[in-house]
């Protein structure tokens, strides 16, 4: 039950009365406590440890709060009555504390659990009331106590039960505690401890289903203790969440209740006689009139313009007149003028334009859009005569129509200068010298010449052909010094290039024959034969997929020294730069035997090869490094020797290539392909082509670079060879130069082929080309 004032007082007067009786009694106990006789405080041996009623308070066994229902928000009278029942409570049971009874009355528990109650009311709702009370409950103590005792600290006699748990760390964020055994401290400064036993989840299930109450608990993060709200308070928080009023009895919407009557009064509300600033006029206002005054003056202030009230039209179609309102109108673009009328138009037109019957019946015939003129012309005799256009009204609604619907847009047109989308290249004349004219044709052979190769010294060159001969030419007299016969239609010649050793490769069919011409140094010829007799056959001799034999006979005689008998036919045979490796290459799709290298001075064959990656088309040895060029249908294998690995694949972005040459420097690759392009590739800058050049018109059958000028050269299917500038720079960072200098034609197209075969003169800017016609050209 909920006490009233007059209840509350009457216990007041009570307790004072009680004080006053039992004042003389008090004082032989404390003498008692001096004296170490006494019994209250038997029971606190440790004032370390919590009692049984503290650890009972703290521990969350036992609702912190009262079980009675009787919990309500507290009045403004009972926040000031709070701290004298506390304090006379307190002396209350200090007296009966004297009597020396253990047991507290009931009336007693009630009054302090009722205390406890509100002062946690209290301190939810405002803690600056709490520390209030607190200090007030502190003072009335002592006044007490000076009454009995000065020395006597009568809070040493409190038991748990009637204390009142009020932290005083005051409005500090609580999570600052979360590490300590307790939560702050009460009034006299020792910890409040936190409930020993925390909820796990389990305990906050069982709590959520057995307690009624569950849902109208919460916690108090300053004792840490559990409070049920009362049905006020629940109340109060749902008017609060509902954004209404905390107060029941407040009616936000009473009338309003006028101060001044609409009624006109006889006397003033006042009769307060006016002040003399009244009637006088305002310095400061003054002030200021007269700073907006000066700023109107000079400009600063500029007064509002009246809006116009008429309504602005412009001209659609009005010239772009930067001050006309169509200035902003910046994409405008004005209406497309019609053409003006012409002699066909003319009442009476020159004959010319007069149209025949046969020229009016194909005009009938012809679609409207189709037709040169709209209408016939027509001769009339006079103006007079001219009847009415019967065609008028339509095409101005057509016109009409054109300029309604046609999208207008302005089209930004690039000037640019036809020269400039030219790359700047050097003249031909500067990039001299290089092959213009042809000098020399070497006539002989019967059919064409598929294969052409120069000495090293430039001295010689050799020819095979389809007629079965291989030639051997003096370059510069264009005179056959000798014809050798072989059993089959000549498909390769290479030159070895070291000059200490006279050898050419031949292939024919399945067969590769290495000649010795004879030719030029008598030293170096015989030293060569010398070198291929002195060769002795191993101990073990292993089985090889070519057969090596030495020519006899008739054989020998014409210059034949070494056959190399093949599985398949050979295509094409190239040389190594040292002189001794020679690599053959036999096409065939279904097989990993496509390519097979010589070692001449141990009469060794290999095949590099474990697996068919394509159709090869050539191969080429690295002109300085051991690396080994393969070309297939699309790609360029490049393969390291040494460590007999593929190193690079480069994509030629061609259908078919047909022949590949390396520049002497080793950096840059050459592609002809047979789909008329030419692939210059930049090793150290990519896979792909660095240019592709597209001057033939029919498919490319040869490539050649020069060993030490900066040129190269193509033959094609359409009888012309191309010279073109290929300047490779020595800085990385430099592109190379690639311009075409000079076609040279002279070979005739025999049988849909051209040009079979260029190659350069080692020393000199000249270039040979064997072609279908039979004919072996120089060109200088």
């Amino acid at each position: 039950m909920r006490p009233s004032h007059s209840g509350t007082m009457s216990k007041v007067k009570n307790k004072k009365r009680n004080l006053e009786e039992n004042e003389e009694e008090q004082l032989p106990i404390f003498d008692k406590d001096e004296g170490k006789d006494g019994h209250l405080d038997d029971g606190d041996e440790d004032q370390a440890d919590l009692s049984d009623s503290e650890e009972s308070v703290f521990s969350g066994l036992e609702e912190s709060g009262s079980d009675s229902d009787d919990e309500e928000e507290e009045e403004d009278d009972d926040e000031e009555d709070g701290s004298e029942e506390k304090s006379s409570d307190v002396e209350e049971d200090k007296a009966a504390d004297s009597d020396g009874d253990d047991q507290p009355s009931a009336k007693e528990v009630i009054e302090t659990k009722t205390d406890g109650q509100h002062s946690k009311e209290k301190k939810k709702k405002k803690k600056s009331a709490g520390k209030e009370g607190g200090e007030e409950s502190v003072a009335s103590d002592r006044d007490s106590g000076l009454q009995i005792s000065s020395q006597v600290d009568e809070y040493e006699h409190d038991t748990s039960d009637e204390e009142d748990i009020r932290n005083t760390v005051g409005n500090i964020p609580m999570e600052w505690y979360k590490d300590y055994p307790h939560i702050g401290y009460d009034l006299e400064g020792k910890k409040i401890f936190k409930p020993i036993r925390n909820k796990d989840e389990l305990d906050e299930f069982l709590d959520k289903m057995e307690n009624p109450d569950y849902w109208r608990t919460v916690q108090d993060k300053m004792t840490g203790a559990d409070i049920r709200l009362s049905d006020e308070q629940v109340d109060l928080v749902h008017r609060l969440q509902q954004g209404k009023f905390g107060d029941v009895n407040f009616n936000e919407y009473e009338p309003a209740i006028d101060f001044f009557s609409s009624e006109v009064m006889i006397h003033p509300v006042t009769n307060r006689p006016q002040d003399k600033r009244s009637f006088i006029p305002s310095l400061i206002e003054k002030e200021k009139v007269g700073k907006l005054v000066h700023a109107i003056k000079m400009g600063w202030i500029k007064p509002r313009r009246p809006k116009e009230t008429t309504p602005q039209y412009y001209d659609l179609w009005a010239k772009e007149d930067p001050n006309s309102i169509l200035g902003r109108h910046k994409m405008h673009v004005p209406a497309p003028k019609m053409k003006l009328p012409g002699h066909e138009e003319s009442y009476n037109p020159p004959p010319e334009y007069l149209m025949s019957e046969e020229e009016r019946l194909a005009w009938e015939q012809q679609d409207p859009e189709d037709r040169k003129l709209s209408f016939l012309p027509q001769k009339f005799a006079c103006l007079r005569a001219v009847p009415a256009y019967s065609r008028f009204i339509h095409e101005r609604f057509e016109r009409c129509l054109d300029l309604y619907l046609c999208p207008r847009q302005r089209k930004m047109r690039v000037n640019v200068n036809p020269e400039d989308l030219i790359p700047k290249l050097p003249k031909p004349k500067d990039l001299q010298p290089f092959p213009t004219t042809q000098s020399l044709v070497y006539r002989g052979h019967s059919s064409l010449v598929r294969s052409i190769s120069v000495s090293p010294s430039g001295q010689w060159l050799v020819s095979g052909s389809d007629d079965c001969t291989v030639r051997f030419w003096e370059v510069s007299t264009a005179r056959c010094l000798k014809t050798v016969e072989v059993g089959g239609a000549v498909k390769g010649v290479a030159w070895n290039p070291n000059p200490s050793i006279c050898l050419v490769a031949v292939s024919y069919d399945d067969t590769v024959v290495l000649l010795n011409p004879g030719l030029g140094d008598r030293l170096v010829y015989t030293a060569t034969d010398q070198l291929i007799s002195s060769y002795e056959e191993p101990e073990e001799v292993k089985d090889q997929s070519v057969q090596w034999a030495v020519a006899e006979g008739e054989g020998h005689e014409q210059g034949h020294r070494l056959i190399l008998k093949h599985p398949k036919a050979v295509r094409q045979v190239t040389w190594h730069g040292k002189g001794d490796y020679l690599a053959c290459v036999m096409p065939d799709n279904g097989s990993s035997l496509q390519v097979v290298i010589h070692q001449v001075s141990k009469r060794r064959t290999q095949n590099p090869f474990r697996k068919n990656k394509g159709l090869v088309q050539c191969v080429s040895f690295h002109p300085i490094r051991p690396y080994f060029f393969v070309a297939t249908q699309r790609y360029v294998r490049v393969y390291n020797l040494i460590k007999q690995e593929l190193t690079k694949k480069l994509m030629a972005n061609c259908k078919w290539i047909s022949s590949m040459a390396i520049h002497p420097g080793g950096d840059n690759v050459i592609c002809g392909s047979y789909d008329c392009r030419l692939a210059w590739f930049d090793l150290d800058l990519s896979t792909k082509p660095y240019k592709v050049l597209r001057h033939h018109k029919k498919a490319l059958r040869s490539v050649a670079y020069h060993r030490h000028y900066p040129l190269f050269a193509s033959g094609s299917d359409d009888g012309s060879v191309i010279v073109c500038h290929g300047m490779v720079y020595n800085d990385l960072l430099q592109n190379p130069l690639i311009v075409p200098v000079k076609v040279l034609k002279g070979h005739t197209i025999t049988h849909d082929l051209g040009v079979l075969d260029v190659t350069f003169h080692p020393t000199q800017p000249w270039v040979f080309s064997s072609g279908a016609d039979g004919t072996v050209r120089l060109f200088t």
